[in-house]
């Protein structure tokens, strides 16, 4: 009987709780019952560069209601009076009210001069507080300015290079790109060989440009050069300052492979392209039996020619364009060279239409009456580079 009246007390206890009033809260819901999920607040800018006079940040606060207002502030790591570490505080005047659009959007913009930005990677931090809503953002001041290279172009693609003495003239690529919109103004560009050196004018460059640069221009002594890109719009000045090593000569490319009598007894030098003796872009072939190499024999003739002077295989490992011109120039030019004959090293002048390539090649295999493998050094110029492949 005990057992029954406790079950009848529970049980009237659950009634009760169950008719209670619960303290439910309110969901907005759309049609057919779906309950709708806010979203989160997401801030945007387009950014602030050195040329640019203020910056905007726009948000869009799905949690507030139309006409809220918000507060805004800038926020800045500083040291305040008492410390020695810094804080992230506001920074005095910064202060604004900002009241939400019947979208849930708002924006607010700020001068450069209250953000207390001056140079690129300085940032601020903006703070957005309201009722139902928040958000915030780092603002990061860019330089407007930049500047890659050099560059030569490859067969209508961009390649880096390295500066050179004695290889041509190559390009920065240089584009100047304020937040605010595009740069009408022109970029003055100075060089100066020696940081003691006075500044010489290179010209003044459109907002998107290829300014050119040359090893040619390194002083004998002097292997650094300053490159000074300036660039103003009202009253600000973006200004960007590089510094460039120069290097000895050398061979840009190194090819490698085999001449075997048969199908792959020509070779040209251009693209280590393996073809037959007879071909017409054969520019170097091997005779069967002696190995004898020369330029070949539907090649050779008009615009086209080629010729060797023995070398050493020091010669070969300096792989010095200047080294290897010397060696030529004191030495007796041949249409010929033995593969076998000395060590097996040979400086060549190759000579078509498009100019002149000198090249060094040292033989590393020969199999008597069959083959010659062969290593080889060619393109000393970025010229060049738009023929060698």
């Amino acid at each position: 009987m005990k057992n029954k009246k406790s079950l009848i007390l529970i049980c009237s206890l659950a009634l009760m709780v169950s008719c209670s009033k619960q303290p439910y809260f309110n969901v907005p819901d759309v049609v057919n019952g779906v309950a709708t999920i806010t979203g989160i607040s997401t801030a945007t800018s387009p950014g602030i560069t050195t040329l640019d006079d203020n910056f905007t940040v726009n948000v869009t606060l799905p949690n507030a209601k139309a006409g809220d207002v918000m507060t805004v502030e800038l926020l800045k790591q500083q040291i305040p009076a008492g410390s020695t570490s810094s804080q992230l505080l506001p920074l005095a005047g910064t202060q604004q009210s900002v009241t939400v659009a019947s979208d849930l959007t708002a924006s607010v913009t700020y001068t450069k001069t209250q953000a207390q930005m001056v140079n690129p990677g300085d940032n601020i931090y903006v703070s957005w507080a309201g009722k139902t809503e928040s958000a915030s953002m780092v603002v990061t001041l860019k330089a407007a300015t930049s500047v890659t290279g050099p560059y030569y172009t490859v067969n209508g693609v961009q390649t880096s290079v390295k500066a050179i003495r004695g290889a041509g003239t190559a390009y920065f690529s240089v584009n100047v790109a304020p937040a605010a919109g595009a740069y009408t103004g022109n970029v003055v560009v100075q060089r100066k060989n020696g940081a003691n050196d006075p500044w010489v004018s290179v010209g003044s460059f459109a907002a998107v440009s290829q300014v050119p640069f040359s090893g040619d221009d390194f002083a004998v002594g002097k292997d650094t050069m300053y490159y000074n890109f300036v660039a103003t719009s009202g009253s600000n000045t973006d200004n960007v300052t590089i510094s460039v090593v120069d290097n000895d000569p050398y061979f840009f490319l190194k090819k490698a492979g085999t001449m075997a009598i048969g199908s792959t007894d020509g070779l040209n030098l251009l693209n280590n392209g393996a073809v037959t003796a007879t071909s017409a872009n054969a520019i170097l072939a091997v005779d069967a039996g002696t190995l004898l190499m020369h330029g070949g024999v539907n090649w050779v003739g008009g615009a086209n020619s080629i010729s060797f002077v023995p070398s050493t295989l020091a010669d070969y490992a300096t792989n010095s364009p200047t080294s290897a011109m010397t060696t030529y120039m004191s030495g007796i030019p041949s249409a010929t060279a033995s593969p076998s004959f000395g060590e097996g090293v040979y400086v060549f002048k190759l000579v078509n239409a498009s100019g002149t390539f000198y090249g060094i090649m040292k033989i590393t295999n020969i199999v008597p009456g069959v083959s010659v493998s062969y290593e080889y050094r060619i393109g000393s110029t970025y010229a060049q580079l738009a023929s060698i492949q």
